[in-house]
């Protein structure tokens, strides 16, 4: 899939703006914002998962990697006045970042293309606040036919055991989880279920350098 071919019609997809909005709902009644703190959305895409979350941070920074993608995002703050938005066109897993200290990271569908798991959730950890919250959306792990055709390259969606251990090993540990949407897909003829997670991180540790 090419990002930045998909970025003008990718709001257009009612599925994906509903699967945001479930997201949206139940990381919110978890964390419960309190007024003034702020947010990062790594692999925000569109922003369809922020602008569930607009009215409860203060400030919200949004990092993609596709500039067809940030810049769909950025016509939308403008029209939308969306003041609090703040975009970003950065990859994570190389760039260093300036901006820190966030109360809260989500990211929702993104984690699964990232090959270096141990490097990005230390980079994440890293620009957190102490006690701070990461809140990953994502496949469970699948048999590889989420994705058609062969130029994916990633994870195969997430065992629950095993994130969970990678995570503690970078200085989080879990405070949630849940399985609040299922996504179907046709495959050779077949209505196919993927279930998606949604599991929240606390920071307890900097991550080991």
């Amino acid at each position: 899939m090419s990002f930045d071919k998909e970025a003008q019609s990718w709001d257009q997809n009612q599925e994906r703006v509903d699967r945001a909005r479930a997201f949206a709902e139940e990381i919110l009644s978890f964390i419960l914002p309190e007024k003034g703190m702020t947010a990062l959305e790594f692999g925000s895409g569109t922003g369809l998962l922020s602008e569930q979350m607009k009215d409860h941070f203060q400030s919200i920074s949004l990092v993609d990697t596709s500039e067809g993608m940030i810049n769909v995002l950025k016509e939308k703050i403008e029209k939308k006045k969306l003041s609090n938005f703040h975009p970003y066109l950065i990859d994570l897993t190389r760039d260093s970042f300036s901006q820190k200290n966030f109360d809260v990271i989500y990211t929702s569908m993104t984690l699964h293309h990232i090959i270096d798991l141990n490097h990005i959730l230390k980079v994440l950890n890293s620009l957190l606040n102490k006690n701070g919250y990461l809140c990953i959306a994502d496949l469970e792990e699948e048999d590889g036919t989420f994705h058609s055709g062969n130029t994916f390259e990633g994870h195969y969606g997430f065992n629950r055991e095993e994130l969970t251990k990678l995570l503690n090993q970078n200085g989080f540990g879990v405070v949630y989880y849940s399985q609040p949407v299922t996504l179907k897909k046709e495959r050779d003829g077949i209505i196919k279920d993927f279930p998606l997670f949604l599991m929240i991180a606390q920071k307890k540790n900097p991550s080991v350098q």
